[in-house]
């Protein structure tokens, strides 16, 4: 009696790779397809005409050439990525600084911050800034009313919104009290999983809190806080929501945009849809670059 040999399939067949199919279709589909035609929008005359249905012109690289020529996309850009340090530093730091004091309070007390933290983490963008835009208000705002009691001079009227510098100091509290949540739910998960005896024998060994925290703890987190980090930059370089909606509440447009705020206004105010295109690009190569550098520290990590 013949045996039937069993035949192995083939390689590309076994493993994860069949497992990644579905996920690859739906993320090719969501976001693979539209990145093709914005990148195919960049490269064409494509304004207001074209919205209502005249073909667009192919003009190759002259929107990227018209992107990169224009001073104000280097301000934009500049003042986007300012901006964006400024936001991941604080959030990150207040972010641990939070997570590391939730592990030492008590069960209850725990709850009440975690508590908070969720209200804020909920609260959708647009909400909030019109709650802190309230706070800041030039005529009524509590925050104007609270500097006159606290300094003995008269706040009231000043506005927050319309120097460029206090209106991105506004802007960073509001970015920063929402990505806060985030940051120290994650880092403290990552806290509770630090070896207690490793501490101990550190603390036996003569080292303080902080040498612990940087010797011995940061190590053990060092990978959440990569993860963090590229999530925090990508975030705050694409923040839109909270920049848009002060500008309407009372900023100076010309001399506050951000990066996404100012593809929004070349593309639907300016009309020119074309340039609003090459700009996102430039936008989800900077991204890019930093997703490869996670990508690239990550496989580094688990090769060592």
């Amino acid at each position: 009696m013949s045996t039937a040999v069993r035949r192995r399939p083939p390689a590309f067949l076994r493993g994860p790779l069949p497992l990644l199919v579905p996920a690859g279709v739906v993320v090719a589909a969501i976001t693979g397809w539209p990145l093709v035609q914005l990148v195919i929008m960049s490269l064409q005359e494509f304004g207001r005409a074209q919205i209502f249905g005249a073909p667009p012109e192919w003009v190759g690289l002259a929107n990227y050439v018209d992107v990169f020529t224009d001073p104000t996309f280097w301000a934009v850009l500049g003042r986007s990525l300012a901006f964006c340090a400024v936001n991941v530093v604080a959030t990150m730091v207040l972010g641990v600084a939070i997570a590391a004091l939730m592990t030492r309070l008590s069960r209850g007390f725990r709850g009440l911050v975690s508590a908070g933290l969720l209200l804020a983490w909920a609260m959708p963008p647009l909400a909030a800034t019109v709650v802190w835009g309230w706070l800041f208000d030039t005529d009524s705002g509590l925050v104007n009313y609270l500097l006159t009691l606290v300094t003995g001079s008269d706040w009231m009227g000043h506005s927050w919104l319309f120097n460029p510098v206090s209106f991105y100091f506004v802007a960073t509290v509001i970015v920063t009290w929402q990505s806060i949540p985030f940051v120290a739910f994650t880092a403290y998960a990552a806290l509770t999983q630090v070896p207690g005896e490793v501490l101990e024998a550190a603390s036996l060994d003569g080292a303080g809190a902080v040498s612990r925290f940087r010797l011995v703890t940061l190590p053990f987190i060092r990978s959440v806080l990569v993860v963090l980090l590229v999530l925090q930059i990508i975030w705050d370089m694409r923040v839109f929501t909270q920049i848009y909606a002060l500008q309407t509440i009372g900023g100076l447009a010309e001399a506050t945009n951000t990066i996404g705020v100012y593809i929004y206004a070349v593309s639907t105010k300016g009309g020119d849809l074309g340039a609003g295109g090459a700009i996102a690009v430039v936008l989800v190569v900077i991204m890019l670059a930093i997703s490869s550098y996670y990508i690239r520290a990550t496989l580094r990590e688990e090769e060592a």
